[in-house]
């Protein structure tokens, strides 16, 4: 898998990866985001994000702190983790890492397991050696500079479905229709009105549930909080425009945050990095 994955690589990404750290973005698609690091040394400080984050180690040894063990992985494995677990990563030689990720939001997941389902897939173990789910992950992260076919998505979000299921440990938990539509009404509401301070009578509204019951419906359908989830709204939305090298104290105003530290705080507590590193990393300008 390392293979075919190197042999889509352009001699410039080639050059860059010997020649400094980056991070390159790929065109976003709906339910997610790809991009490839290359970096020296401890990268990430303890974060959580909340989508999956699935992935191939490529160059290097990927070694991160997962659910109170040290894991690493070597070129060829696949990484899986799960929305809201607390993780680290760096490099675990001086060689450096070099790696891919892809990060998948729980709804287009639940979309490619059925509607059907609710429990998420829990993969316990964070590093796998699985071949087809390697070539499912290069489908769409071979080529980062690419457009990816629309069917080709949908293909992939079924495939990824049944890999995770695959190896996914636990019981799955069924959960009304009528619930899962109310979830998804709850997440479009904050999807639409992410750089605003959204409030629990105004979910309640829109779901027809108390607060609290919502809360606990909402993190089984998605993993993770309403609350959470409109924050992490705004930090994709920041770090989108971080990377088109908008200043950070215009970034704060233009996506919610009260100020400039109040993005900080937020921004690396869901990415590990401050947006000042992000935009080291990842701005034209800074190169």
């Amino acid at each position: 898998m390392q293979n075919a994955v190197d042999q889509t690589v352009s001699d410039g990404l080639e050059r860059l990866c010997k020649s400094r750290e980056r991070f390159i973005s790929a065109a976003p698609l709906p339910g997610i985001e790809r991009m490839e690091a290359l970096f020296f040394g401890n990268m990430f400080a303890p974060h959580r994000h909340d989508t999956y984050a699935l992935g191939i180690t490529m160059q290097g040894v990927q070694t991160f702190n997962y659910r109170g063990s040290f894991r690493a992985s070597q070129p060829g494995n696949v990484i899986v983790l799960h929305p809201d677990e607390l993780h680290d990563g760096g490099a675990g030689t001086d060689d450096g890492l070099r790696y891919r990720m892809l990060y998948l939001e729980p709804s287009l997941l639940r979309q490619g397991l059925g509607a059907e389902t609710a429990s998420l897939p829990f993969v316990s173990d964070p590093v796998i050696a699985d071949p087809e789910l390697a070539s499912t992950l290069a489908s769409v992260l071979a080529h980062l500079d690419e457009d990816v076919d629309p069917l080709l998505i949908d293909q992939f979000v079924s495939d990824i479905a049944s890999g995770l299921a695959r190896h996914a440990k636990g019981p799955v938990k069924p959960v009304g229709l009528l619930a899962l539509d109310r979830m998804e009404r709850a997440r479009r509401y904050l999807e639409d009105n992410f750089d605003r301070a959204v409030q629990s009578d105004e979910l309640e509204e829109v779901t027809g549930l108390d607060r609290y019951r919502l809360i606990r419906q909402f993190r089984a359908c998605f993993a993770t909080t309403p609350y959470r989830y409109l924050i992490m709204r705004r930090l994709q939305k920041a770090r989108s425009l971080i990377t088109l090298c908008h200043p950070l104290v215009d970034i704060a105003g233009e996506t919610g945050f009260a100020d400039q530290s109040h993005l900080n705080r937020h921004f690396k507590r869901a990415f590990g990095v401050t947006p000042g590193r992000w935009a080291e990393l990842t701005c034209e300008k800074s190169h």
